[in-house]
């Protein structure tokens, strides 16, 4: 809108979007405009005109009707292609003017030296995979489109295009109360509203709806068993001649000699940061079960094949075919021993340690294992077995307090013990010293992953710290970003998990502080809601430090 030389770029996202060229985009398109289409914006026009008056007077001059490129979350596709070799990708960039020259620098590292120097997996394109298709894509695009300015809150879901994916077992969790996130493309427990309640979440900046509902499900787990289902962890059989040996060149930890051993080991990236974390469990002569993130299984696909492999050596996904449930507590073994013959006393079945038993009589590989932090074994099974046992699991539990605990539980739980998570607190943009995880890696292995990479970083002082602070504050909680101060205002760092820990009755956060502000009993300032709350560093976790409950 111009007059004598002057004028107003006036924008709108509307809500009743349109898509265009939904099966690529002409050849010969260049910058070509649409046709114009006001009546589509009439109501934002009003808007501005209401809010300008002198817009209504004024007429407009040029119309610029033009196509955007959308991902299903707004966000830019970037990366190397998993499936192909040598084949990169950056599209879906929306501001091209803001966000190209980044994105450009970004991509030219990762095609020069491999890997790029910052955490791109929020706009990683792996971060997607078979699942986002075209009626996902489309549902959540043009929702996405049209909600680009609205207020967002700390844990949102959207709900455009779900369900997409489901387990087995999702339908008996609905009937238990389950609020469902989306995790990969399947929908997953969040949280289990209890008998009266309505399974809605609500959003805002201060604690919701589900507080309550997450610390009785934290109680029980903490006081008697809790049940969660685990299926979204990404699972691989790695297993034929030479699978040990692939995997001793992939991982930083020894990868276990005995079977029935399991062990915790990060994966090093290109530039000695954390590429991944995972639990390698021997099953059998060269047979392995290795456990990962979930929404990086993708991701994690390109430093798999980095690594070469004999032949005989067989690697296969098992995360849409098995699924699994964590059964943590102090009576999670007085729940399996109703349904297995197989001894779970402490002596026979330690910490990290696993078998291939039944569970209610259903073939099942037992880790004794728990990202709760408690006593607890992770129950794997086939995924057409994955209700059964899941009933089978409620029905021995239901004289022992048993009760369905979500995702936003676990989160509180993994907190308040400490627990870093992938893409949080472990990321190749993070160094192993930094994150706690240099004890894992095992530099008497002449080779693996990323080794010269680490070499050349690990006597390097670490840059930030990852430590556990106690939050002071009484209607909201650190959620992951929040900035992270002195007392004086001096920035030092920023959030990357938090959550309020039931078990130890704070508000607790994961924080990097620069390595000279890291220290026990540091008081700093953390900015929640932009109003800094008060915190200090803790020495140790709040919930078990010394891991006794894990062992007992």
């Amino acid at each position: 809108m111009r007059q004598e030389g002057q004028g107003l770029l006036v924008g709108a996202y509307e809500k009743d979007g349109r898509y265009w060229s939904e099966n690529g985009t002409p050849m010969d398109f260049g910058h070509e405009l649409l046709d114009d289409d006001l009546e589509r914006i009439e109501e934002n026009l009003l808007r501005a005109f209401d809010r300008i008056p002198i817009l209504a007077e004024a007429g407009i001059k040029r119309v610029i009707n033009g196509p955007m490129i959308w991902a299903p979350d707004s966000s830019a596709l970037i990366g190397a292609v998993p499936e192909l070799q040598n084949y990169f990708c950056c599209c879906g960039i929306i501001p091209g003017f803001s966000q190209s020259g980044g994105l450009g620098l970004t991509l030219a590292q990762w095609i020069i030296e491999g890997e790029p120097e910052m955490d791109m997996f929020p706009w990683d394109l792996a971060r997607f995979g078979p699942w986002a298709n075209k009626a996902f894509t489309k549902a959540r695009t043009l929702d996405q489109y049209a909600n680009r300015f609205k207020i967002h809150f700390p844990y949102e879901e959207r709900e455009a295009g779900r369900p997409i994916k489901t387990r087995p077992v999702h339908e008996k969790q609905k009937t238990m109360g389950a609020v469902f996130g989306l995790s990969y493309g399947y929908e997953h427990p969040l949280w289990y509203a209890p008998e009266g309640m309505e399974a809605v979440e609500k959003y805002g900046f201060e604690r919701q709806n589900w507080f309550q509902p997450v610390a009785d499900e934290c109680r029980t787990l903490r006081e008697a068993v809790g049940i969660i289902d685990v299926s979204n962890f990404a699972k691989y059989h790695i297993h034929g001649a030479g699978a040990a040996d692939y995997l001793d060149r992939l991982v930083a930890n020894n990868v276990p000699l005995e079977i029935g051993r399991s062990c915790l080991t990060p994966m090093i990236g290109l530039r000695g940061g954390i590429a991944g974390d995972f639990t390698i469990t021997k099953l059998g002569d060269e047979d392995f079960l290795m456990i990962g993130s979930g929404i990086a299984e993708r991701y994690h696909q390109r430093f798999f094949d980095m690594v070469s492999r004999a032949d005989s050596v067989n690697f296969e996904s098992l995360t849409e075919a098995w699924g699994g449930f964590n059964v943590a507590g102090p009576n999670a073994r007085k729940l399996l021993t109703q349904l297995t013959d197989a001894d779970l006393s402490n002596e026979s079945f330690r910490f990290m340690r696993s078998r291939q038993i039944k569970v209610a009589g259903i073939d099942a590989v037992a880790i004794r294992v728990s990202f709760s932090g408690d006593l607890g074994w992770e129950i794997y099974v086939p995924l057409d077995r994955q209700l059964e046992l899941y009933q089978a699991l409620f029905d021995a539990g239901r004289d022992l307090g048993a009760r369905p605990v979500g995702g936003r539980a676990l989160l509180s739980l993994r907190v308040e013990k400490g627990y870093g998570s992938w893409s949080r607190e472990y990321s190749p943009e993070y160094w192993p010293q930094e994150v706690g995880l240099e004890r894992l890696i095992k530099l008497d292995k002449p080779e693996f992953l990323g080794r010269d990479a680490y070499l050349a970083i690990k006597d390097k002082p670490p840059r930030e710290k990852l430590v556990v602070a106690r939050v002071e504050t009484s209607d909201s909680d650190a959620s992951g970003g929040e900035p992270v101060f002195l007392t004086d205002g001096t920035p030092v760092g920023r959030v990357s998990s938090g959550a309020y820990g039931h078990s130890v009755g704070a508000s607790i956060a994961l924080c990097f502080v620069k390595t000279e502000h890291a220290a026990a009993d540091t008081e700093l300032d953390i900015a929640i809601l932009g109003i800094p709350h008060r915190a200090v560093i803790l020495e140790k976790p709040p919930f078990d430090a010394e891991g006794a409950r894990l062992r007992a």
